[in-house]
């Protein structure tokens, strides 16, 4: 009898993600099952120091240079060379600060880069995954290092995309990923979502959330999108798979991936 050694799987996903950043990593990998293979390449981002420290908010210039050349290009080149299937770009706000058609010029760019291999972001996975809910008022909750203003840009971003944007704010939990517990992002959701959203979005791939998501909606009664939930179930479809074996992490996983 031998032992799983995560060489077989159905699947691998490539992720990119910020170098000190081991959020999207933890949380793709609680999701995912056995036969999932999650892969990352660090990407310099300016705002995180060692250990993932970050300031109260992250100022917009490092956000807006995450996702513009050379180094994601670079990351996704190397990161294509390994017998993965799907790039995932694990990062929120860029496509927050330079929207929607940037970030879809971005996705074209690192795609070419990538030899050709389908690549997701966060953002517009999660334009699709509310589309494919039938949701059409969403609220819209980002991490406490998140500033008013980047917030407001999420805003404008989930706006142009035809969609209400009835609540939207930065979560006033501590600020500090490490600071962040599932119980008490729960609380604070339920205590704060006004009841004429159809769903709520969650932002930031470092932001601990998909551990709550379950309860989130059970208490809500309404569907809770997060970025690296909607990023794995964005991921599988774009590879052709589907999410079979994700249980607990939601309803968006009982449906499939749309066209944007």
């Amino acid at each position: 009898m031998y032992r799983p050694d995560g060489w077989d799987t159905r699947v691998r996903i490539g992720v990119l993600t910020p170098h000190a950043d081991v959020g999207p990593e933890s949380e793709l990998r609680a999701m995912a099952p056995g036969d999932v293979g999650v892969h990352a390449a660090r990407v310099p981002f300016g705002a995180m120091r060692s250990g993932g420290a970050m300031g109260p908010t992250i100022p917009l210039a490092p956000v807006r240079a995450f996702a513009e050349p050379p180094q994601v290009d670079d990351a996704a080149e190397l990161l294509a060379a390994a017998p993965v299937d799907v790039l995932a770009f694990a990062f929120t706000s860029s496509a927050y600060v330079i929207g929607a058609e940037a970030e879809a010029g971005m996705l074209e760019r690192l795609s070419a880069r990538a030899h050709g291999l389908p690549v997701v972001a966060t953002c517009s996975a999660t334009t699709q995954a509310l589309r494919a809910l039938g949701a059409g008022r969403i609220a819209l909750v980002d991490p406490p290092w998140f500033s008013a203003e980047l917030n407001h840009l999420g805003r404008a971003y989930y706006e142009a995309a035809g969609f209400g944007v009835v609540y939207a704010a930065p979560c006033s939990l501590p600020s500090g990923q490490q600071l962040i517990r599932p119980a008490e992002l729960h609380d604070w959701v339920v205590g704060n979502v006004p009841d004429d959203a159809d769903a709520v979005v969650v932002g930031g791939n470092g932001f601990r959330a998909v551990g709550a998501v379950e309860n989130m909606e059970r208490t809500l009664r309404r569907p809770v999108l997060t970025a690296n939930q909607v990023l794995l179930w964005a991921a599988l479809g774009a590879a052709g798979s589907s999410a079979a074996g994700i249980e607990g992490y939601g309803q968006l996983f009982s449906h499939t991936t749309v066209s944007p």
